[in-house]
């Protein structure tokens, strides 16, 4: 089984006990939570992936760490320590955030240009988003100069990549399959 698909598992089972509970949106907060600081911090990040670090000693490292949180967030810590799986732990927290936006209908479109977003195209992009997926949206625009001009735009499971980084990539690709 992919860590893809475990990780939505654990992250459906924790949504399901937290509606039961009524502490769905505090559970949200402290993904969110989790997901900033596992971020913003690479010693975490290699704690987490370590195959050396006993399971014991990273959930108890997790315990202090994110003390505060609701007992739902902790029960899943010491689950996912318990089953060996405390590396998911990441993507445990943003597939149960993303899974309880969807559950309020409320999702995140992310939208990666080149250039910030003016208002009015921000509200032709929420429009034609609200279209596609019958669901009211926020927009999150992230910068990458990289990808040249155009956008790439990702709701949930979905991605629209119009971006020349993109189109010359294929263009490549084309080139040296046709040689």
């Amino acid at each position: 089984m992919s860590d893809s698909r475990a990780a939505l598992r654990y992250a459906k089972a924790v949504l399901n006990f937290a509606v039961e509970k009524k502490a769905a949106n505090a559970v949200e907060d402290d993904m969110r939570s989790i997901v900033a600081t596992i971020s913003e911090s690479k010693e975490l990040r290699n704690m987490l992936q370590s195959p050396v670090i006993k399971e014991e000693t990273k959930k108890e490292s997790l315990a202090a760490i994110f003390a505060g949180s609701n007992e739902i967030t902790l029960g899943l810590l010491g689950t996912l320590a318990g089953n060996k799986r405390v590396s998911l732990l990441n993507e445990v927290a943003l597939k149960y955030i993303i899974l309880n936006e969807d559950l309020k209908g409320e999702g995140v479109a992310y939208v990666t240009t080149a250039v910030p977003l003016t208002p009015e195209l921000e509200k032709k992009v929420l429009k034609q988003v609200a279209q596609l997926t019958g669901n009211e949206v926020s927009i999150q625009n992230k910068i990458d100069e990289s990808i040249i001009g155009g956008f790439i735009l990702r709701v949930g499971d979905l991605q629209y990549d119009a971006s020349i980084a993109n189109k010359l990539n294929n263009l490549k690709r084309e080139f040296t399959n046709s040689l």
